[in-house]
């Protein structure tokens, strides 16, 4: 997608998707056959449910008809959260990680599993959890040290309701 195409598009489906209470997360756009494949992806603080993924839909689907940016050919519109396993890129991103486990990749090398416990402009407060029975340890890593950043997913852990009952 170009350039000038895909801010266009983001001018026109942001004011959208903030008055949902929604941020635009990404637009990607990909070929499918003949068919284009356009993907709006959006998030919010609280998550985002399928309920609001499917009428955000329908209001884009219209917003696209009535514009131009996308030209005549066909193409398959599809609203998406992120997904639990989507790459931490904005601040914004590693507050709505709180209690949860990421990986990281460090900016001089090797990687670090840690949970987030608390993230402020500069950086965040970690817990790295023991291993073979040690105790976690507390850990605090800035932004510029990180290289890429991705949340781990996890199967077995207990909600902190549950841990707290």
């Amino acid at each position: 997608m170009s350039t000038t195409q895909s801010d266009r598009l983001r001018g026109l489906l942001e004011p959208l998707v903030a008055a949902k209470g929604l941020d635009l997360e990404d637009i990607e756009m990909s070929k499918a056959g003949k068919r284009r494949m356009l993907r709006i992806i959006v998030d919010s603080d609280e998550g985002v449910e399928l309920d609001a993924c499917a009428e955000l839909s329908r209001e884009v689907s219209d917003k696209l008809d009535d514009s131009d940016v996308m030209g005549e050919d066909e193409y398959v519109l599809e609203v998406s959260s992120p997904g639990a396993d989507r790459p931490l890129t904005e601040h914004r991103h590693y507050v709505r990680a709180i209690d949860r486990l990421v990986k990281f990749q460090l900016a001089e090398g090797g990687e670090l599993v840690a949970r987030i416990l608390d993230v402020d402009d500069e950086g965040m407060d970690l817990e790295v959890p023991g291993v073979k029975g040690r105790k976690a340890t507390a850990r605090r890593i800035a932004f510029t040290d990180i290289a890429k950043a991705r949340v781990e997913i996890e199967f077995n852990r207990k909600d902190k309701k549950e841990e707290e009952a």
